[in-house]
């Protein structure tokens, strides 16, 4: 028993040598002065020696406990000051670091923005899978065979019925396979063609195409709602024109041009957007009666909007990743 007494003490002094912080220190004193603690263990057991041993394990016995007590004690005010004078270092009236805030991509704002404006304009939005078949991508939309919208160079497909949607013209077809007319919706989503990467050509980029059908429907409301989209999203200043055009799925069909001045001053007609009225033939496969129901439908490149919106001379830009340039926008 005596010489627990000693074992315990050097054990308890050793480690409390190497005690750094408060945290440990707790830990310490749970181990060797807490209830349960091993000192207090060993104290308990000071009755049950032979009576004349107890004077002397007794004597032992507080010694060790003050011993370990007051290097315990020793040990906490040092620690404590350390703490102390380490938050008094902290200056709380100092800026704080600043955290990096993420944004939406410029592509994202420049969706959300055109959603918000043919929100206002009363059209809903739709969305469909970027997985297709030929069916929705193709001969629905009076795309026959022998077109070469459906060379497989000019696709990526992943069996012979099945490849990515090259147009968001798919969802126009699923909605209209769906809903009865009135219908006006407008279509966004990722779309994908195998060009040749370059400053105005992407393998993969963002359509929205805009749908409407009901009786009565004439080009002179195409005409009026791409207006008042131009100059809601490029300035009530800005020019363009129809120019006539050829698309399977609408007849008439027309491209339309913007007026665009670059940072010479020189202006040209630049592309932005393909446009008609809905074929009769694209009715008739979605089942909509094409003697009582005429519509329209347009769609543009979301990337090419972006650039010609804020100068943007490289689509590669925005796809790249790199910060110095989306943080611009």
């Amino acid at each position: 028993m005596l010489e627990t007494f000693k074992q315990i003490a050097e054990d308890a002094l050793e480690e409390l040598c190497v005690v750094s912080n408060l945290e440990q220190l707790e830990q310490f004193r749970i181990k060797y002065l807490a209830r349960k603690g091993r000192l207090t263990q060993i104290l308990s057991q000071v009755g049950g020696l032979p009576p004349e041993l107890r004077p002397q394990a007794g004597r032992l016995a507080n010694e060790t406990k003050k011993r370990i007590t007051e290097a315990f004690e020793e040990c906490k005010v040092s620690l404590s000051q350390a703490h102390r004078q380490k938050d008094a270092e902290l200056d709380v009236t100092l800026p704080g670091v600043p955290v990096r805030v993420g944004k939406q991509h410029i592509i994202t704002q420049t969706i959300n923005e055109l959603l918000e404006i043919f929100g206002r304009m009363g059209f809903g939005i739709a969305y469909g899978p970027e997985v297709e078949d030929e069916w929705h991508n193709f001969i629905a939309l009076n795309i026959p065979p022998e077109h070469p919208a459906r060379d497989p160079l000019d696709n990526f497909y992943i069996d012979d019925k099945t490849l990515l949607r090259s147009q968001t013209s798919t969802i126009q077809i699923r909605v209209m396979e769906k809903t009865k007319p009135p219908i006006r919706i407008v279509a966004p989503g990722r779309v994908y063609r195998p060009d040749t990467v370059d400053a105005t050509h992407m393998y993969m980029f963002h359509q929205l195409e805009a749908l409407v059908v009901d009786e009565g429907v004439s080009m002179i409301d195409m005409k009026t709602s791409i207006n008042q989209f131009i100059h809601a999203f490029f300035g009530a200043e800005t020019k363009w024109r129809f120019r006539p055009s050829f698309f399977p799925f609408t007849e008439p069909s027309a491209e339309v041009d913007l007026l665009w001045t670059d940072k010479q001053g020189n202006e040209s007609w630049v592309e932005m957007a393909g446009c008609g009225m809905v074929d009769p033939n694209v009715f008739d496969a979605v089942g909509i009666d094409s003697e009582k129901y005429t519509g329209w439908a347009f769609g543009f490149g979301i990337e090419r909007l972006a650039m010609r919106k804020y100068g943007i001379s490289d689509i590669r830009l925005l796809f790249e990743n790199d910060l110095r340039f989306l943080d611009q926008f």
